[in-house]
């Protein structure tokens, strides 16, 4: 059931931001009378699920779920239609219209990618406002368990207090500001610290199978026991939290597991917090000093036992523009700034390039509105941005001739488009071979 939710949001966000995309390019097209031969969602090589035309365009749904086309008229695009080319050219046709109506042509796309992200943003900060917890409240640093950040220095119980020159406020300031940090800065014991990142740790996080950065250090609250468990059938019940091991308190999950380790095979008495009420309980240890019960707990559980303070932000409609903007600006940026590592060979960012893989692993497993919107305004840049970059065949290579021909008042030849056409093609083939290449890697090796 959790694959059917993840892929049907992956593949409704895909077919929201392919139309959108598309119709983009198409309504400047037909508001500048070009002909627009065909409108397709997914690719139709060799056989579509569903076609109709209408006046001269044809509708469709291909099979291939790898993007989507408008087929304008007298245009070298990745149907490389020499014959059309070869004719005389038509009023109706691309090719025919002044450039500047071109560049809005294939501008329309990208400018819709932008403009989506900005209203989900908008309408987001007014609908659900912002959710996240205050850095101050956080008490006892945070849980870390990544052998490539314990070897830099890092250790359970850091509080982080800056990432590069930003300072933290909210838990959320840490992840979006520690990609292309130079330094982090920490309080440990009351003593502040500061540990230089390495130039590749991005690239190092990406081909880790270890992954997490700071986490919420969490109490041990019950959430079920495992089939094989010695503790199959206990007594404890949802939400209750254990607080001791044979009289020794523990505030926190990660400290059990040192306390357990010594304990193997032998039956302890725990002490567990139901309500206002404190019980004592028989659990079993097993060999690899495990009880094989799994933590639980929701954010806001978390915060009524006194672990950390949420902080709740609701905005007006009128607020929610500039709330909604900042965070539009802020996106984008951050998104450019990781673009340019990925091209930066001595950050090792490129080893983090996913495919479709990638992005579908980002959805969530339960259905969530307010995840799937902010999900899909981040791919909506994403789309908008990687379409801007001077590559033939993206609609960035054609704005790039297209200004070419603007300035200089030359017109590049029809051959030579062509042949940009092929090595854009072949250079986007090489990106998504190489992306969704890193997709099967990290599956397999992972």
């Amino acid at each position: 059931m959790e694959f059917v939710i993840k892929i049907s949001q992956f593949l409704l966000s895909l077919s929201l931001l392919i139309v959108l995309h598309e119709l983009g390019h198409f309504i400047p097209a037909k508001a500048f009378k070009t002909r627009v031969e065909k409108f397709y969602l997914f690719f139709d090589v060799k056989f579509s699920l569903f076609k109709k035309k209408i006046g001269d365009t044809v509708y469709g749904i291909g099979w291939l779920p790898l993007g989507g086309y408008v087929k304008i008229s007298g245009m070298i695009d990745e149907s490389m239609d020499t014959e059309q080319m070869a004719q005389e050219p038509q009023p109706w046709e691309f090719r025919s219209k002044p450039a500047w109506q071109r560049l809005i042509i294939m501008l329309g796309g990208v400018f819709v990618n932008f403009v989506l992200a900005l209203v989900i943003y908008i309408f987001a900060s007014f609908v659900y406002g912002d959710t996240d917890i205050s850095a101050a409240s956080i008490q006892d640093g945070y849980a870390i368990n990544n052998p490539l950040l314990t070897d830099l220095g890092f250790k359970t119980g850091d509080n982080v207090i800056a990432v590069g020159d930003y300072k933290v406020e909210n838990v959320s300031d840490i992840k979006s500001n520690f990609i292309g940090a130079e330094s982090v800065t920490i309080k440990r014991d009351g003593v502040t610290k500061t540990i230089q990142m390495p130039e590749d740790f991005l690239g190092q996080l990406s081909t880790s199978k270890d992954r997490t950065l700071f986490e919420i250090r969490m109490p041990f609250i019950f959430g079920k026991v495992s089939d094989s468990s010695a503790n199959k059938g206990t007594d404890l019940l949802k939400d209750d939290v254990i607080t001791a091991v044979n009289g020794k308190k523990m505030k926190y999950f990660d400290q059990f597991e040192a306390v357990l380790a010594n304990l193997k095979g032998q039956t302890v008495t725990v002490d567990v917090l139901r309500g206002t009420e404190t019980l004592k309980k028989q659990l079993k240890v097993d060999n690899n000093g495990k009880f094989g019960i799994y933590p639980t707990g929701t954010y806001n559980r978390f915060e009524e036992l006194g672990y950390f303070s949420i902080i709740k932000k609701e905005y007006g409609f009128g607020e929610s523009f500039g709330v909604g903007y900042n965070k539009f600006t802020t996106q984008i940026t951050s998104y450019f700034s990781q673009l340019k590592m990925i091209f930066s060979p001595s950050t090792g960012a490129y080893k983090g390039v996913g495919g479709f893989k990638a992005i579908f692993d980002i959805f969530p497993d339960t259905w969530s509105w307010e995840a799937f919107w902010g999900i899909t305004a981040f791919l909506s840049i994403m789309l908008g941005v990687l379409n801007l970059l001077p590559i033939p065949a993206l609609d960035g290579g054609h704005v790039m001739f297209l200004l070419y021909e603007m300035i200089s008042g030359r017109k590049p030849g029809d051959k030579f488009m062509e042949y940009a056409q092929m090595v854009g093609f072949f250079i986007l083939i090489a990106l998504v071979l190489f992306a969704n290449g890193n997709d099967i890697f990290k599956a397999v090796f992972d």
